[in-house]
């Protein structure tokens, strides 16, 4: 179904999934458009952008940011159009990069709010490489992890939103690249058109083996956006004074302990020995949070490469926002190969 000019599709939290969500924790909703009043506008929904950080928003878990309450619609970045203003900032018919969540319609005071240029030629690539993932790689990578020319620099999920971004930006900066992907499609990708030295995929065997000869130096800068079995693969390949920003933990986000599972060794002893004897860095950061300020920088750096086709980018558009939840948690799944988009009326 498409999108009505008289009725707001709209996906809310169903229930908190318990493990990996499932499409039984999310429910489609229909209701009546809502209406700007004074100083606000009404914004239709034109592209979701659909990112791991909303597997942590479906907890109530304490976190950084407050958790999606049950009921209540999906919190998600959007480029919407605005379709009625009562704001003297906004005009009908504008492109805006906002936060409508998971529905076709939502009313703003604006505060929210971010013009998207006149001559943008692809509109959802401002949630993708132009937007928050792009952002999250140059920040992460620049600032944190400081990458030097000849130092080798290892990236999870290294076709993913942020870390084929990674990737390509170290390679720019004079770095050897090596990524980790899952499955062979995406490491070939990764090689052939990003440009990286070498790719593996996580689901092949002795993952730590390889990863082992693909560094023979070692690893200087590891960008951490996955965990689990690859950062143990990663850890003890790090160099003295190693850089590691993290910034998602994707492989963690819905593991839920049991009562019967394998018993697993205290890994914090050896890796404070470690962090203290070889000097090495980690550090966790929040996007905007961290690096709001530096946004304009990063904009004009990561357009001009862009336009330069130094930067490529892929994008996994999914049409329909009723395929939202199916959409996500395919991402979560790794079945996505680029920045996951959904299309909202299709």
């Amino acid at each position: 179904m498409n999108a009505s000019p008289d009725t707001n599709r709209r996906i809310v939290l169903a229930r908190r999934p318990v493990g990996a969500p499932t499409l039984l924790d999310f429910r489609l909703e229909y209701g009546p458009v809502p209406e700007p009043g004074d100083g606000e506008v009404l914004l239709r929904t034109r592209y979701l952008s659909l990112d791991p950080y909303m597997r942590g928003r479906m907890s109530d878990a304490k976190s950084y940011a407050p958790s999606v309450a049950v009921g209540a619609v999906m919190v998600g970045g959007t480029v919407a159009e605005v379709v009625r203003s009562n704001h003297a900032d906004f005009q009908p018919g504008e492109l805006l990069l906002a936060n409508n969540g998971w529905q076709d319609y939502a009313v703003s005071n604006g505060k929210d709010l971010m013009r998207l240029p006149d001559n943008l030629q692809h509109p959802s690539w401002a949630l993708g490489v132009l937007g928050m993932p792009g952002f999250t790689a140059y920040m992460g990578l620049l600032d944190i992890g400081n990458p030097q020319p000849g130092e080798t620099v290892v990236v999870a999920a290294a076709t993913g939103a942020v870390g084929a971004n990674v990737g390509q930006i170290a390679k720019l900066k004079g770095c050897r690249v090596v990524g980790i992907a899952g499955g062979a499609a995406k490491c070939q990708y990764a090689v052939r058109d990003l440009g990286f030295d070498a790719c593996l995929d996580h689901r092949e065997p002795d993952l730590a083996g390889r990863l082992a000869t693909a560094c023979p130096d070692g690893i200087d800068v590891y960008y951490e956006n996955v965990g689990g079995k690859v950062f143990e693969a990663v850890w003890p390949l790090l160099n003295r004074h190693a850089r590691v920003p993290v910034c998602g933990l994707i492989a963690q986000y819905s593991q839920v302990p049991t009562a019967d599972a394998a018993p697993t060794p205290d890994l914090r002893p050896q890796m404070l020995r470690d962090i203290l004897t070889r000097s090495i860095r980690i550090q966790g950061f929040i996007i905007f949070d961290s690096y709001g300020n530096r946004y304009g920088e990063f904009a004009q750096q990561m357009g001009e490469w862009v336009a330069q086709g130094k930067i490529k980018y892929r994008e996994h558009l999914v049409d329909g926002l009723e395929n939202a939840p199916q959409a996500f948690i395919g991402l979560l799944e790794g079945k996505n190969f680029g920045k996951m988009v959904v299309k909202a009326d299709a």
